[in-house]
């Protein structure tokens, strides 16, 4: 009986180790071929709640390498955010917010426009500086969706950017354009969310 189970045993320990030998030679070889040296623009969209931690998340990795970062945030602007809070002040990030709030709540579309303007004419000059290695802008997408901006600038800026800058925009729409010319495409979705159970909106996870 022992024997037959420590058979069984050695013989699944072959099975497993074969597959992940199969499946280290298919990793090993696109890691071979990944041999392009270059900043990627990542678009993370959808309904479902995250995208802003996500772009955050990846812009601490950068700065855990030393890295420098740049902020803009579009539409936040009312309530100091938590992010605004614990990177306004890091000696290598330059955070801008675009100043006053939701668009539900001005209701002044001609103040909105100003705002987006005037917070793209900071974007285009940290696209432009070769000392970005990271940059983040927060739910610039909506910017599009709302025709407060062209996107038409945007994209021509982006292709012109040093070759080395990361860029991260978020938003829950992303305009074709922005799709068509980037390098990484995350959707969050929604299953569920504590609003709609009644949970009121608190620091630290919604802002």
């Amino acid at each position: 009986m022992s024997n037959n189970l420590n058979k069984q045993e050695d013989l699944q320990q072959k099975k497993h180790k074969a597959l992940k030998a199969k499946k280290k030679t298919i990793v090993d070889e696109r890691i071979a071929k990944a041999t392009e040296e270059r900043g990627v623009l990542i678009l993370l969209k959808g309904n479902g709640k995250g995208k802003s931690s996500s772009a955050f998340g990846t812009m601490a990795r950068a700065l855990g390498h030393v890295q420098k970062a740049g902020v803009i945030q579009f539409i936040k602007g009312r309530r100091e955010t938590g992010e605004y809070l614990f990177f306004k002040d890091h000696p290598r990030v330059d955070f801008l917010v675009m100043g006053h709030g939701f668009t539900w709540e001005t209701q002044d579309k001609s103040k909105d426009i100003e705002a987006a303007q005037a917070a793209w004419k900071e974007a285009e000059v940290m696209l432009k500086d070769p000392h970005y290695n990271i940059i983040v802008f927060d739910e610039m997408s909506y910017m599009f969706k709302y025709e407060y901006l062209d996107v038409e600038p945007v994209i021509e800026a982006l292709k012109n950017r040093p070759a080395h800058q990361n860029v991260i925009i978020t938003g829950r729409t992303m305009h074709r354009a922005l799709q068509d010319i980037a390098d990484t495409i995350s959707s969050v979705q929604d299953e569920q969310h504590a609003f709609r159970l009644g949970v009121k909106a608190q620091a630290g996870i919604e802002w």
